[in-house]
């Protein structure tokens, strides 16, 4: 008798160059990878996200998005980011809105109640849903908070 193990596939979005250039600086405090899995984007950020980076955060942001397809969703994990400006936010909610006329929810990552909580504050969250895993965000049929 064989094992089979099936794994899920996964594969890297290419960025444009302008973003490749932007996320190696090494003077940049955002680190990021962007992958595939079906009609699903995800983003693995890390670092911190504030006024400095606001716009390589918001290219990041946009140029992924624009790689999934619905109905998948398209996921930013932000559980080793250090610290989101509420700029960060608003560009995750600005483009929430662009997703869901897409037919893509957007789903936002993180175990810390910071996330939540700052969510909740900047008056955001009936356009953004978090989860606490990558995994219950890519299995999750609907929103959650």
């Amino acid at each position: 008798m064989s094992l089979v193990i099936a794994e899920s596939v996964s594969t890297h979005l290419t960025l444009s160059t302008r973003l490749v250039y932007e996320l190696g600086d090494p003077r940049s405090t955002l680190r990021a990878t962007t992958d595939r899995s079906g009609d699903a984007v995800l983003i693995h950020a890390g670092g911190e996200i504030d006024a400095c980076n606001e716009d390589t955060w918001r290219h990041l942001v946009s140029e992924a998005a624009a790689g999934a397809t619905a109905p998948g969703p398209f996921v930013v994990d932000v559980t080793d980011v250090d610290f989101m400006g509420c700029c960060a936010f608003a560009v995750l909610a600005d483009e929430a809105e662009r997703c869901r006329r897409r037919g893509i929810e957007l789903r936002l990552v993180s175990h810390q109640q910071i996330v939540t909580r700052v969510i909740d504050a900047c008056g955001l969250s009936g356009a953004l849903s978090v989860y606490p895993t990558v995994d219950s965000a890519l299995a999750a049929d609907t929103v959650r908070r």
